[in-house]
């Protein structure tokens, strides 16, 4: 789970917003003292299993995250730990630890799934720093199309996020 000198991040999801460029989702995470803001973009499909759990949505047959959810729950494992654990080429890369029958096992996952699981069984999500660092530094010429003032912008609305920003995500 990392390595025993990297220290991780624990961080909750604080909301769902747009991205106001290109109309994607994006799940925010932040740290407990929510000095830290972690904006993730995911896909639609994604956004909603992360919104339905986050609005206590019960819906009559389960869904995607909620049968794996049934299904470890079936083979007596457990999810243990959840890490946002890399960003590489804009692209953010999850673990899911799972412990069973003794054995610890560890899944590569889309952060997307990684989060909607992590709160379906009440887990932190733990973030390497170095992740956070290199999202600081994320390429943002595909999201706002190579122009300097909507990246610009785009950079001062990320900074200023708070709590009250963030709306039900509408599916």
């Amino acid at each position: 789970m990392g390595t025993e000198k990297e220290i991780m991040i624990a961080m909750k999801v604080t909301g769902l917003t747009i991205d106001p460029f290109t109309n994607m989702p994006i799940v925010i995470l932040k740290d407990r003292e929510e000095k830290t803001a972690l904006p993730i973009w995911i896909g639609l499909i994604e956004a909603s299993a992360i919104a339905s759990e986050l609005e206590h949505v019960q819906l009559s047959r389960p869904m995607t995250h909620d049968l794996i959810k049934n299904l470890l729950k079936e083979l007596n494992a457990e999810m243990i730990r959840v890490e946002i654990s890399d960003l590489h080429d804009n692209t953010f890369f999850a673990k899911i630890y799972i412990k069973s029958e003794g054995r610890h096992i560890v899944l590569d996952a889309r952060p997307s799934d990684a989060i909607a699981m992590a709160l379906r069984v009440g887990l932190a999500i733990h973030v390497s720093p170095e992740v956070v660092e290199k999202s600081r530094r994320i390429d943002l010429t595909e999201t706002v199309d190579n122009d300097e003032s909507k990246r610009q912008k785009w950079t001062e609305v990320l900074e200023n996020l708070s709590p009250e920003d963030f709306g039900k995500y509408k599916m």
